[in-house]
């Protein structure tokens, strides 16, 4: 990858849907090389897909909060079953396995403070493999990679 390559895809993180003329233009290629370049970027796995951002507040999920969670069991059949039910989680927009303490982080959006008590006592705290849940709630985000 070049500078052009890194270009190109920080124009298509600020703006998923710029015309190929206009990603062209702020790259400084003509059209035909610019769309080589992408179709390339994404066939190597380097653009992995398009999205549209959402604000979370307008569809009544902007109440979010970090968890550290540690688990009861280490075998890998535990670790696999709770991964994919919390993954299935609406509720969870992010899900990490760590190395060291805790075993995971979860960003989680809700409507507001007693949605989250309510996810929190009927479906984490519920789950058979958690041990420990430390919760962080966001007081502000101050930058987000979009």
């Amino acid at each position: 990858m070049d500078a052009v390559d890194h270009a190109i895809i920080e124009e298509l993180r600020r703006d998923g849907r710029l015309t190929n003329q206009d990603l062209a233009a702020r790259v400084g290629l003509t059209p035909a090389p610019c769309l080589r370049r992408v179709r390339r970027l994404e066939a190597d796995g380097v653009i992995v897909g398009y999205t549209a951002l959402v604000d979370p507040a307008a569809l009544g999920a902007g109440f979010e909060v970090i968890i550290h969670a540690d688990l009861l069991a280490s075998g890998w059949d535990s670790v696999e079953a709770f991964e994919q039910r919390v993954a299935a989680m609406a509720e969870v927009v992010e899900l990490h396995r760590m190395f060291g303490s805790p075993d995971y982080l979860l960003r989680v959006r809700v409507a507001d403070v007693e949605a989250y008590e309510r996810w929190l006592t009927t479906q984490l705290l519920n789950d058979p493999a958690v041990a420990r849940v430390d919760s962080r709630l966001t007081m502000k985000v101050i930058k987000a990679q979009r």
